[in-house]
């Protein structure tokens, strides 16, 4: 013991400084602050981060969904039934469209960033090969995914305060310092970074660590015997101000589905489809400076607040509310009685307090102007 480090300890020493590399590098292409990384960022090393082999908070073993938890609609493959949810962070920088994936999603959500929004979609009855671009998490995202139990959390890295919380929640830690070099995430060379990072929800599957459950059922579903509440009324559509986003949804009578654009130009899938959505769930949100980054908003998801949900051409409006971040969104209309959904996709805004507008039903769209 003389003080010169052994060949076992040079080895370790050179694996945690090639963590740390990657780690840096790919908070930098979407880190808490999210400052824009250098276009030609070299590829940094993603084999130093163990894959998790064990969930990171309590098991919950849940029975067999009599339907698709997240959609409602009748179980077709019942190994995808069964399985996780699978969480991923898109991109929604104007370089970043058209994104890969959401109109696979069940679920998707649209949070305030930093003068921008981010999207989680949320799978779970599909696993695409090709989703993104998928860039950094937030500390919001905590709250709002810990209802899923323990998804499978997909994101290009954070800053040092997120990534600990992140990894310290029931969220499983699937990033791509953990799955790349197993497949999980790719580059795409025809976009420049850091708006090129893609994940394969296939791959990632393959590395479900044990005990990860289905998640529960987050909303109640219509049947064809139930009709829409007394309170709802026709509409069009809606309008909304997030942060540096205006966002439209207008409802298709001819297919069923409400159809999305960002300011004048109609939203695209990369698979050439027009984003849409059988339910559009309007979550108001109070929005605080997360203690991660102050320059990052933070939605305040665990209490209580204003609901508009639209679904079936109708505007239902009520309040959600969640006692803690494991709960689902409770939804109810005004005279407190349960809202339940189309069966279907949906897509869940969280714009802030009084940034939204209704487009009632026989009212040019063009008429009703951004909140």
């Amino acid at each position: 013991m003389n003080g010169t480090p052994t060949r076992s300890r040079k080895i370790r020493r050179l694996s945690i400084a090639g963590a740390l590399v990657a780690a840096v590098a790919l908070a930098a292409c979407g880190g808490g602050g999210d400052a824009d990384a250098p276009e030609n960022l070299p590829e940094p090393s993603y084999g130093d981060v163990a894959l998790p082999s064990t969930l990171p908070g309590p098991t919950t073993t849940l029975p067999a969904p009599e339907v698709m938890p997240l959609t409602g609609l009748p179980i077709e493959d019942a190994l995808a039934a069964t399985r996780p949810a699978l969480v991923a962070k898109i991109d929604n920088h104007p370089s970043a469209r058209p994104q890969a994936g959401l109109n696979q999603a069940d679920i998707v959500y649209e949070e305030n960033v930093e003068q921008l929004t981010r999207y989680a979609a949320v799978f779970h009855s599909n696993a695409p090969t090709n989703i993104g671009p998928i860039r950094s998490g937030r500390t919001q995202d905590v709250n709002l995914f810990s209802a899923y139990l323990n998804p499978l959390f997909v994101w290009s890295g954070g800053n040092a305060k997120t990534t600990s919380l992140i990894r310290k929640s029931v969220l499983v830690d699937m990033g791509a310092l953990v799955a790349y070099q197993q497949g999980g995430y790719k580059r795409d060379a025809k976009r420049k970074a850091p708006h090129n990072l893609y994940a394969d929800a296939s791959k990632i599957y393959t590395l479900t660590p044990k005990g990860a459950t289905r998640p529960p059922q987050q909303f109640q579903y219509r049947t064809a015997s139930d009709a829409m509440p007394a309170s709802s009324t026709a509409s069009a559509g809606l309008k909304l101000s997030m942060d540096g986003v205006q966002v439209q949804w207008l409802w298709d009578a001819a297919t069923g589905d409400y159809l999305r654009s960002i300011g004048k130009d109609k939203h695209m899938d990369a698979d050439g489809s027009q984003v849409n959505a059988k339910n559009v769930v309007v979550l108001y949100m109070v929005y605080k400076a997360s203690a991660a980054d102050p320059r990052s908003p933070e939605a305040q998801s665990v209490g209580e607040g204003e609901a508009w949900v639209y679904t079936n051409g109708s505007l239902v409006k009520g309040k959600w509310k969640r006692a803690k971040e494991t709960d689902v969104f409770a939804l109810t209309d005004l005279a407190g009685a349960p809202v339940k959904l189309t069966p279907g996709r949906t897509w869940i805004e969280l714009p802030r307090v009084n940034k939204g507008a209704d487009v009632p039903a026989g009212t040019d769209p063009a008429k009703v102007k951004f909140p």
